[in-house]
Formats: C-alpha cells, structure tokens, sequence
C-alpha cells in the first residue's frame, strides 16, 4: 500500500497515522497541549518555518484538529484551540512523551512531567482496561482483524 492511499485505508491506525503521524505535527500538537495558542508562539517553541508551520496547522484544521477562534477584532488576530478531536490525541502524545523519557533520556530529569490536578502529586499515566481497570501491555490484548481488515491485508501480499 502506498502512502496515497494510507487515508483510504481500512485500519483507522493508518488514517490517523496520515493525519498526525509527522514529526512536525506531533511537535506542534505539544505545544498546543502546553498551552501555546497563537502562531507566532508555536513557531518560536518549535523552530518550525512560517510556511511549515501554516501547512501543518491548515492541514489539522481541515482535519478537525484544532480550530482557529478570532481573539482580537482590530487588527483581526486568531489564535489556535484544539477541539474535542484534537483534545482526545493527549493520550497519544503522552504515550510518545512516556516512550521518548525512557528511551531516550539522557540520565537527567524528563524535560515535562505531568502533575494530576485533582490530587496535586506527580504522574506517569498508564493504559488501562476500560471494561476492568487492569494495566494493559502489549502482551495483554488480542487483535481482532475486521473482514474489511482481513481484505486489505491479503491484498497487500
């Protein structure tokens, strides 16, 4: 399977993948997590270019990542927000924080650690089982291919 077609894919890993799997998004998706919201701010955290940066963020509000809400009338100025579609990728870039910190650290501190606000005290999140709250690992699931699934996969030997 080509990359084109990543977005017609199936598995929705593939589809997501399409829409957020750039380095460069992920960077920018953690600053909007940080709590940057206007563009110049984004770009000076992420070293990205002007142009770059504009693709990037066109390409998740197409995607209904983030929306673009006005802040300032005169001169008209809008800023960036992720919505409840981008709000939902927290796991994901936690989960690739979680992996860099282990992987890839250096000995010294994480660069962001992460406080629970309703408890005040440090955390390291984990995936959990909806259904029975155990901690899962890659060990601890069973795929389940859907026919569709199935399809595509023989086809791409």
């Amino acid at each position: 399977m080509s990359r084109a077609d990543l977005s017609r894919s199936a598995c929705t890993l593939a589809r997501a993948a399409e829409i957020v799997g750039d380095a460069w998004t992920q960077v920018i998706l953690r600053e909007l997590f940080l709590g940057a919201r206007r563009f110049d701010d984004i770009q000076r955290a992420t070293g990205a270019s002007p142009h770059l940066l504009s693709q990037r963020l066109k390409r998740l509000e197409a995607e209904g990542v983030v929306a673009r809400r006005a802040y300032s009338a005169r001169p008209p100025r809008r800023d960036y927000r992720l919505t409840e579609r981008g709000l939902d990728l927290w796991p994901v870039i936690v989960a690739l924080k979680t992996w860099g910190d282990r992987w890839l650290g250096d000995g010294a501190p994480p660069p962001v650690s992460l406080t629970h606000i309703a408890c005040g005290r440090p955390t390291a999140p984990r995936l959990t089982c909806s259904e029975c709250g155990e901690r899962l690992g890659a060990r601890d699931c069973r795929a389940d291919l859907s026919e569709a699934m199935l399809r595509e996969r023989g086809a791409a030997r």
